[in-house]
């Protein structure tokens, strides 16, 4: 049985048994005073005149209570939850109107969770078309391309033999490129999965940010760039950390700058601090920066600045992402800005153990 129904027959069950239990005492009061007043007849007479007098305004009182009370809950109560239910049995990923969630009470922070899941829906279907869209144009660049040769190669028989072992040369190439997109793909979900069981430790930052140091300052330099660092890090200062997931987060932001900072005497900048009870982390560079409108969607997957330089660096727009998603699986945020040495600045944060 439905609750729009429990709680008028709950309520009507209430009012029925508070009259009887009302007459009933009354009843008991009359008999007990008509005893001992020796059975006066006359006095029972008008006590229960009075007795049918205060049943009657009383059941009237109980009555508009149980009543005003049913409707409240029914508005209050049934009505919104019964509103709840069809959306629910609607709910799409489609862009709709929002559950009123101006009530200062559990109904308003549930019409509210739901307004925020709605969103979630909306954001992870264009997101997976998006993913969709990405993977299609980059297997459809190779594709072409292979499609192209092997046409050639079929309808044209004046083709001399090296320029067949050209064209043959070229067809590998492609089809190995789509095996390492494939193979990025696949490793990018398995990542997503493995972000769910990490295995965070605590970690000394200021242990965390030497490594870090020492491991990218020797690469950088057999690179021919420079990289530079300044942290205010404390002894003792913790965070729960999978190592492992962050060292990859300082890896793609390393491998970002220097793939896509298009500067020859590139340098980079490494700073760590604390504010607030979280740990910070900031890796800028003197590169070429990104334009602000264009900021905010440095994290999305599959997203490059330039899709002509992914394709020729062999980018594939996820690093960036990967990152991002390994912060906040610790409960961070990671921020992207315009660097004030001229090229782009990545912030991201870690909640300290208090």
């Amino acid at each position: 049985m439905k609750l729009k129904w429990k709680l008028p027959l709950l309520f009507l069950f209430v009012y029925m048994c508070a009259v009887l239990a009302t007459g009933l005492c009354f009843n008991l009061l009359i008999n007990s005073n008509a005893a001992a007043q020796g059975g006066d007849t006359a006095f029972r007479t008008v006590a229960s005149e009075y007795l049918s007098i205060a049943i009657l305004f009383l059941a009237v009182f109980i009555g508009a209570s149980f009543a005003v009370l049913s409707i409240y809950l029914h508005f209050k109560i049934t009505k919104p939850i019964h509103i709840l239910n069809e959306r629910l049995e609607s709910a799409s990923t489609e862009h709709s109107s929002p559950l009123p969630d101006d009530r200062n009470d559990e109904i308003g922070t549930l019409y509210s969770q739901f307004n925020k899941m709605e969103v979630r829906l909306q954001q992870s279907r264009e997101e997976q078309l998006g993913i969709i869209a990405a993977i299609a144009h980059d297997l459809k660049t190779p594709l072409t391309s292979i499609n192209g040769f092997m046409e050639l190669l079929s309808t044209r028989h004046d083709i001399s033999e090296q320029e067949k072992q050209e064209y043959y040369e070229l067809v590998l190439k492609k089809s190995q490129q789509i095996g390492t997109l494939i193979n990025t793909f696949s490793t990018f979900a398995k990542q997503e999965v493995e972000l769910e069981t990490m295995d965070r430790q605590p970690t000394d930052a200021r242990r965390l940010f030497e490594n870090i140091i020492e491991e990218y300052d020797v690469e950088l330099s057999g690179l021919g760039f420079a990289l530079k660092w300044e942290n205010n890090f404390v002894q003792n200062t913790f965070a729960m950390i999978d190592e492992s997931a962050i060292r990859r987060t300082f890896g793609n932001l390393f491998s970002n700058a220097v793939r896509y900072g298009n500067k020859n005497d590139l340098c980079i900048y490494l700073s760590g601090y604390t504010d607030r009870g979280h740990i910070y982390f900031q890796i800028e560079d003197n590169g070429t920066g990104v334009q602000d409108d264009l900021l905010p969607l440095i994290f999305q997957k599959f997203y490059t600045v330039d899709t002509a330089r992914q394709s020729e660096n062999g980018g594939t727009g996820l690093g960036l992402a990967i990152s991002k998603s390994i912060v906040e699986h610790h409960g961070g945020t990671m921020q992207a800005f315009n660097s004030e040495h001229g090229g782009l600045g990545v912030r991201f944060t870690i909640p300290m153990i208090s």
